[in-house]
This record gives structure tokens, C-alpha cells and sequence, in this order.
């Protein structure tokens, strides 16, 4: 009998440590073998196969194979249909249990459960660990148990749970319970020892690099400092882009949460927004694909297709608006504050469903996260939770004068703006505004008082 080995499932969190599951199965009392599996159910849908995102998932992956192999341990990485792979895997190695990390989005919930499934029917024990996220499904809820559904009320519980138990000062200060790092490093000696193990390149997986930049890890204190003064403004290096590595878990949450906390109250305000919508999405699984507000399923949404692709070019007349469709284009992000000029634009000004543009979004956004996408969206569109008001339309127009006065964030991404080259508004903004109210007053039966 080979020797017993505890597997560590790596999905959304490509990193060794201040990794919970992984400190957890390192304590445990056999070997552990880390496993990727290059998910075929996910990349089989991808229509673009110079997809960063695979790129930065498989760069990831080869680091972290190679400080393993420093260790004298490896990376087991598989392609193909996780149901079809975990049987290979059980046949080829002694498992005694498995260790993850949660995923809370509706696909990863059914494949946890079938591979749940799979591992009792063979004895294997299952165990599955919070990381993604600081509170999770059912840690922040209303006094009666159930969930918020409006944003403020939601952190301002979130912020009295974290603070709601302190460990004693350490050598850095007081640090909140929940935001504790997990010393993964102390056990890295548990590693199953093994020569390297092979990884499928870009190339076998039918993939190809994609030439763009990632954004670093690295975030300066002055930047997070500063964040509340600097973030509305898309022409300014003040964000923090670290929007990939949360979706990967390149980096922890906990970490990053620490320095918020103690820097800048406005940019944790950030991580407890995405908090807020992982809840929703677990507690809702049919914001998905369809409106919080089921009345908003009856809005009669314009079958348009030229004008989304306008707006997905970039071509909508609209200069801040195709500032940041071209950004999107060209970099696989967009900044935060033009993500919601141009979501309303689709939604309000050109009445073309939200599922498309958050399905163009899903397809492009480096960061894409199901919950924050949708509910971004669902926002924007006023059919999410706790929405901006349907009436409530933003002026493409007004909003350049706030954000980028000087047109250098516009001038950067549309350098033929104000020459014959660039095309006339697709839209009147007026005219746009009037027929939204118009049609959503119809669906909904409401005022816009």
C-alpha cells in the first residue's frame, strides 16, 4: 500500500501562504499533495482562446509548482472535467482525505457536492474551509437570521462582528480575529515529498498568451492612504487593481483587509461590498441570471444589436463611455467608477438587457467575480439589491465633468476624440432619458416620485 497522502484542492486560492485549507490540511496527520485541475466544464466555454485569465492562472500555477519543488514536493496539475479527473486521481494515490477552500458560485457549489459525493462513497473525508471571503453565507445576518439585502445596514453588522472579538496585542498591534493570518509556512516540511510532476502548457489546453499586462500585487500605503480622495478618478493612479488577485486568491483577503482597516476606512468599505454581494449570490443563486427584482424581469429591453456592438467597440459618440469599452478592450480592466458610467449607459440610455453587458464584462474583466459582476450590473440597471433608483440615470456628460474635467483618461483611450473621426452620439441623452423612464414605468406600474 502506497503511503497515505491528504490532498489539498487548490481553485481559488493559487497561493501557499495565509492559505486556510492548506494550513489545515498541513497540520494534519498525513503528507499533503497539493492539486490543480484545469477546469474543462469552465474552459470549454471560452470563446477567445487568448484568454488572459487562463495565462495568469497558469503562470500562477507554475510558481507556485516551483516553490514546491524547492521543497522537494510538487504541483499535481490535471486538465479535464473535475468528475472525470478525481477518479484517476484516487486510483494513482492513497487518499485518506481532501482539503479546499469554498467557492460559493452556483457551478462550484454542484461540482463540490457531486465530488462530495464521489469521496464518501469511498470513505474519504471532505473538509472545506472559509478563504475567499472575511464572514461568509451566514455569519452576517439580521436579528430574525435572515440576510441583508441592503448594503449599509449589512456593513455596519460586518464591521461589529469583526470587531467583536480581539486577539491579544502582538508585535504589530491589536489584530482583529477574523482578519488572523494562518502561518502556513510552519508546516510547509508536510509537504508530500515527490519528483516534479508534469504541467500541461497553454498550448496542449488549446490556449495561447494573451500579451497583457497583470496587475502587481504590490500596493503602496500611500495609495490605500489616499484612497478615498483619488479612487473616483479614472485619469489617477488611485486604485489598487488588485481585483485579479482577489478572484484567484494570488493574495489573501485577510492581509489585504488588515491594512485597509487600519489605513483607510473607504477602501475596506471596498471588501465589504464584495463580501456583501458573495452573501447575496449565496443566499440568491438566481441573481445569476435573472433580476433580484423579479418586476424587472418585465422590462421590454431593446433588441439592438448594432448598438451593442457600438458599445462594446467603443464607438457610442459617447466620449467617457468609449473610454472605458476601449480600456476594457485593450487591458482586460476597467476602472471602477467608468464601469458604472458605462453599465447605465447600456442599461438606461440604450435600454439593451443587463445580462449582455455583464456577459461581455464576464468575457473581458480580468477580474470577473459572478457575484460582484452581477450585482454591479444588477445595480446599475436598478433591478439588483439595494439599487440606485431606476430613475436615476447618470448624464455621461455631468459625469466627465466630475471625473476627468481635463479629458486625459478620454484623450488617452479615444486620441480622435474631438475630430471629424469620432462618431456622433448613437443616443440624445435626453430623448434616451425620457424613454427609460417611459419603459420602466410601464413594466414596473410605478411613479418616479
Amino acid at each position: 500500500m502506497s503511503t497515505p497522502v491528504s490532498v489539498f484542492w487548490h481553485r481559488r486560492d493559487l497561493r501557499l501562504n495565509d492559505n486556510a485549507g492548506l494550513y489545515h490540511a498541513l497540520r494534519g496527520p498525513h503528507p499533503v499533495l497539493p492539486v490543480f485541475i484545469f477546469d474543462r466544464n469552465i474552459l470549454d466555454d471560452l470563446v477567445v482562446k487568448k484568454d488572459p485569465r487562463v495565462e495568469f492562472i497558469h503562470q500562477n500555477i507554475s510558481e507556485m509548482k516551483r516553490q514546491l519543488e524547492e521543497m522537494g514536493a510538487s504541483l499535481l496539475v490535471r486538465y479535464g472535467k473535475p468528475e472525470e479527473v478525481w477518479p484517476d486521481i484516487l486510483q494513482e494515490f492513497n487518499v485518506a482525505s481532501v482539503y479546499t477552500n469554498r467557492d460559493y458560485e452556483p457551478y462550484a457549489t454542484e461540482r463540490d457536492t457531486a465530488i462530495h459525493e464521489l469521496l464518501k462513497a469511498k470513505n474519504i473525508p471532505f473538509h472545506t474551509f472559509k478563504d475567499h471571503v472575511i464572514f461568509e453565507k451566514d455569519e452576517v445576518l439580521k436579528s430574525d437570521g435572515t440576510p441583508y439585502t441592503v448594503f449599509t445596514p449589512y456593513s455596519r453588522r460586518w464591521l461589529e462582528k469583526l470587531d467583536s472579538k480581539k486577539t491579544p496585542p502582538d508585535e504589530n498591534g491589536s489584530t482583529s480575529f477574523y482578519l488572523k493570518s494562518y502561518p502556513s509556512a510552519r508546516h510547509f516540511s508536510n509537504f508530500f515529498k515527490t519528483s516534479p510532476l508534469s504541467l500541461p502548457s497553454l498550448e496542449n489546453m488549446g490556449f495561447e498568451p494573451a500579451g497583457i499586462p497583470f496587475p502587481s500585487t504590490t500596493v503602496t500605503r500611500g495609495l490605500i492612504k489616499n484612497y478615498d480622495k483619488t479612487r473616483n478618478f479614472p485619469a489617477v493612479e488611485g486604485t489598487s487593481r488588485l481585483g485579479v488577485h482577489f478572484r484567484f486568491g494570488t493574495i489573501s483577503i485577510r492581509e489585504k483587509a488588515r491594512h485597509a482597516q487600519s489605513l483607510n476606512a473607504t477602501y475596506l468599505n471596498e471588501l465589504i461590498w464584495r463580501d456583501f454581494y458573495s452573501q447575496i449570490l449565496a443566499h440568491f443563486p438566481h441573481v445569476a441570471d435573472r433580476a433580484f427584482k423579479p418586476a424587472y424581469d418585465r422590462i421590454k429591453w431593446r433588441q439592438a444589436p448594432d448598438d451593442f456592438d457600438k458599445w462594446c467597440k467603443g464607438r457610442t459618440g459617447y466620449p467617457i463611455v468609449d473610454a472605458g469599452m476601449r480600456e476594457l478592450n485593450a487591458t482586460g480592466y476597467m476602472h471602477n467608477r467608468v464601469r458604472m458610467i458605462v453599465a447605465s449607459f447600456l442599461t438606461k440610455h440604450l435600454l439593451i438587457d443587463w445580462r449582455l453587458g455583464e456577459a461581455y464584462f464576464a468575457q473581458k474583466l480580468l477580474d470577473f467575480d459572478l457575484a460582484s459582476n452581477s450585482g454591479g450590473w444588477q445595480w446599475a440597471a436598478g433591478c439588483g439589491t439595494d439599487a440606485a433608483p431606476y430613475f436615476r440615470i447618470f448624464n455621461p456628460a455631468e459625469q466627465t465633468k466630475k471625473f476627468d474635467p481635463e479629458y486625459k483618461y478620454i484623450r488617452k483611450w479615444v486620441p480622435e476624440f474631438g475630430t471629424p473621426a469620432y462618431p456622433a452620439p448613437i443616443v440624445d441623452h435626453r430623448f434616451a432619458r425620457e424613454r427609460c423612464l417611459d419603459v420602466y414605468k410601464k413594466a414596473l406600474g410605478a411613479s418616479s416620485e
